[in-house]
């Protein structure tokens, strides 16, 4: 029997953040398997977890190129709400 160590999409999408990445709903998808990146970071965020949405800046027509995902820290309003 082999030995495999399974993760879920939440788990790894949740490590890359934490690595420091900036994921697109695209990324996790590819990625990850992930088919709706909004839900899993509604989870995250509903376990605890500081994930926020970098809009991407905008190109010539004036279209959102890229919003991405990151983790960051909580700001003290935040934390003293609970």
């Amino acid at each position: 029997m082999s030995n495999t160590i399974t993760t879920t999409k939440t788990a790894r999408v949740l490590s890359a953040l934490l690595d420091g990445e900036a994921l697109t709903a695209g990324e996790m998808k590819t990625r990850y398997g992930v088919k709706n990146a909004r839900a899993l970071v509604s989870s995250l965020r509903m376990a605890g977890h500081a994930v926020y949405l970098n809009t991407g800046t905008k190109d010539n027509r004036g279209r959102v190129r890229a919003s991405r995902y990151r983790i960051g820290a909580p700001s003290k309003a935040v934390v003293a709400a609970g």
